[in-house]
């Protein structure tokens, strides 16, 4: 059974840094592209980041409202995804989740909060 678990989150200030992490079971975690979304208060869930499987080089992608700030990763010997956050701003302020696209089936974690505020 596939598990993601996700952890990290947190109240920071405008400006500041966090990193969250994705433990990830019951798949060939490195197989597979892994990705970060976000809700915010209000609104619909959006892509945050994607990186490919070890096939595909572990290629990255990001959404634009992130670019340059947010930096997704993973480390396939731990099975986990990272996702490190600089130079936050109150508008990254959401529930951050971990996403296993395997097929058909799609994998979630329960999420973790970010509240980014002075």
């Amino acid at each position: 059974q596939v598990h993601l678990v996700e952890s990290g989150g947190d109240l920071v200030q405008p400006g500041g840094s966090l990193r969250l992490s994705c433990a990830v079971s019951g798949m060939p975690f490195k197989l597979y592209t892994m990705g970060w979304y976000r809700r915010a208060p209000g609104k619909q869930r959006e892509l945050v980041a994607t990186i490919a499987s070890v096939l595909r080089s572990g290629t990255t992608n990001y959404a634009d409202a992130v670019k340059g700030r947010f930096t997704i990763s993973r480390d396939n010997a731990k099975n986990t995804m990272y996702l490190q956050m600089n130079s936050v701003k109150p508008e990254d302020t959401a529930v951050y989740y971990c996403h296993a696209p395997l097929g058909i089936s799609n994998f979630w974690g329960q999420g973790t909060q970010v509240t980014v505020s002075s």
